[in-house]
């Protein structure tokens, strides 16, 4: 199990979504995943970042989909209940959990943790646990 980030920087939107799509392709190519699973969208306060989010979700869906891969999606609340237990979960149960499960030597960085608990979700959604 391996985890990165895809770093963009300060560019036209349409090349930070160019680079998102080719760091994806590159990342499914290398790694030949079964298949993709993603966060749903949750807007609760910050509409201009969902619609930033959106972008990118379907930058990241058509990567896959490029590719042949299925396409899982979870809300924040199932990923949250499939890894701590509890829907309403902080980031930082969610990093603490997936050190644990994991057996991590330290707590992964936010965005990886989050990552990692929805490839468990999805994962316990495969065998019917979510």
């Amino acid at each position: 199990m391996t985890s990165g980030c895809i770093r963009i920087g300060k560019h036209p939107i349409h090349l930070r979504l160019q680079h998102i799509f080719e760091g994806l392709s590159k990342v499914i190519l290398e790694h030949a995943p079964d298949a993709v699973a993603i966060e749903k969208i949750f807007v609760h306060k910050n509409v201009a970042s969902a619609l930033k989010l959106g972008q990118a979700r379907g930058v990241a869906m058509v990567a896959a989909a490029m590719n042949g891969l299925s396409i899982a999606e979870y809300t924040a609340r199932q990923i949250k209940k499939a890894v701590v237990g509890y829907g309403a979960a902080e980031k930082r149960q969610i990093q603490h959990m997936m050190q644990v499960l994991l057996k991590l030597n330290g707590i992964p960085q936010s965005d990886a943790a989050d990552a990692l608990a929805v490839a468990m979700c999805h994962g316990q959604s495969l065998r019917g646990m979510v």
